[in-house]
């Protein structure tokens, strides 16, 4: 539940329906507070995933920039050179990745 929303717009490709929708299902857990509702809560909840990922596709067409879009593999090797920096201990050959909450953790891949 506590996963980081990716940002969607301007990539080469362009997000896939199921980010989308990804993206969504986290928003709307965090709002919530539930990673899974009750049977009573579900159908609101999945109503609610619904909707904001229409929301989300319609925000993403609606964007215009000026910008070059940005390649997913070249910020996605941005971000692991982040956390590098950011968790000297961490390393991609270590096939370990750290745990949100206790960053001194690792959890096997």
């Amino acid at each position: 539940m506590c996963r980081n929303i990716k940002t969607l717009h301007n990539f080469t490709p362009p997000a896939t329906e199921e980010e989308i929708r990804a993206s969504a299902l986290q928003f709307v857990r965090k709002l919530s507070g539930f990673t899974r509702p009750s049977k009573a809560n579900e159908p609101a909840f999945t109503r609610a995933v619904d909707q904001v990922t229409e929301a989300a596709r319609e925000l993403l067409d609606s964007l215009v920039t000026n910008a070059p879009p940005r390649d997913r593999e070249l910020e996605a090797a941005k971000a692991r050179a982040r956390a590098v920096d950011r968790f000297p201990g961490m390393s991609e050959e270590s096939g370990a990745v750290i745990h949100r909450h206790h960053p001194t953790n690792t959890l096997p891949v």
